[in-house]
């Protein structure tokens, strides 16, 4: 891919996206730099993501728990938007290239997404890399799943009405788990029922697009560069590209994928990665809904206090898993 062949994307934006971005560059101008080293790039995201979590709505309670996986505890962080009953539940896994985030930089849009489903939604703290490689990550959010979905009620939800949700890598994490919870069943596991899944812009195969060639700079963190970095600190082994788990679009998506909300941005390198999902999803009778929103980048759901696209995402989003959970 030849950086001469990328489009002006910052000419193109929205006019909100680039007062994000100016404010984004005042809080942490490197929060996106590969190349600064790993402390240095996970202080800098934890200090712009600060304030973009600030506000929302407020939850009537919230849990915070440990559970046991196969490679140690894992914390989880559950919102109720309201109590009084067993709420359905949404596993929410947070994006970052696998390397960066926490519970705290995505704890606004969990918030949001538990307000505009009615859902409890959990958010799990998985191992990040390179710490932690393949499939250490995706395992323990297959653990978390199945712990709500056999003890949820110690958690005040109802583990049989159970979906995904996911932004980035995250999102790519929500797809290869419910094949890996299909595939655990397969092989005599008990079998853990996924009732939805809500993913934006994930990373779910493709090694070429016309959107990779076209997008992606510092902006947005997702040069050339940047995707070899994160996928470096993933993979165990580069022959890990080719797992189902990692190349979802490359797995046997014709049986066990539940009805799917798919989000893209316009000016995001993963563009197509969402399109092409949407083909094949679509191709095998999946239920499945596929939005662009013009005008943004990469990571835009972070940006609801200034965003309306991101408020709209999350509500259509919140809309979809309701109607879901809802018919279980």
């Amino acid at each position: 891919m030849v950086a001469h062949n990328k489009l002006p994307v910052l000419d193109r934006i929205s006019d909100q996206m680039r007062a994000v971005l100016a404010t984004s560059a005042e809080l942490a101008p490197d929060a996106y730099a590969t190349d600064a080293g790993l402390d240095e790039l996970r202080q800098a995201y934890l200090r712009e993501r600060r304030f973009w979590n600030e506000g929302g709505p407020a939850m009537a309670r919230t849990i915070h728990a440990q559970v046991p996986t196969p490679h140690g505890p894992v914390a989880i962080r559950c919102h109720l938007p309201v109590t009084g009953t067993e709420l359905p539940v949404v596993v929410y896994i947070h994006g970052g290239g696998w390397v960066v985030g926490n519970l705290d930089t995505h704890d606004r849009i969990m918030r949001m997404l538990a307000h505009e489903s009615g859902a409890a939604v959990v958010g799990i703290d998985y191992a990040l890399s390179p710490e932690a490689k393949f499939p250490v990550a995706l395992e323990q959010c297959a653990a978390v799943a199945r712990h709500l979905h056999e003890r949820g009620s110690e958690h005040s939800v109802d583990g049989s009405r159970l979906a995904f949700a996911g932004d980035s890598g995250g999102a790519t994490m929500c797809l290869a788990t419910t094949l890996l919870l299909r595939d655990q069943a397969d092989a005599g596991l008990p079998s853990v029922g996924v009732s939805a899944l809500a993913l934006y812009y994930g990373m779910y195969g493709l090694r070429d697009s016309a959107s990779r060639r076209l997008l992606g700079g510092p902006w947005d963190g997702l040069t050339d560069a940047d995707f070899d970095y994160y996928l470096d600190c993933y993979l165990a082994d580069p022959a890990d590209a080719r797992s189902p788990y990692v190349d979802c679009l490359g797995a046997d998506l014709g049986r066990g994928i539940p009805p799917t909300y798919l989000v893209a941005a316009e000016f995001d390198p993963l563009r197509d990665d969402t399109a092409t999902l949407a083909a094949i999803l679509s191709e095998h009778g999946v239920t499945c809904s596929h939005e662009v929103f013009p005008g943004v980048l990469h990571a835009f759901l972070h940006n609801s206090r200034m965003l309306d696209a991101a408020a709209t995402a999350l509500a259509n989003g919140g809309a979809f898993l309701r109607r879901a959970l809802d018919k279980e």
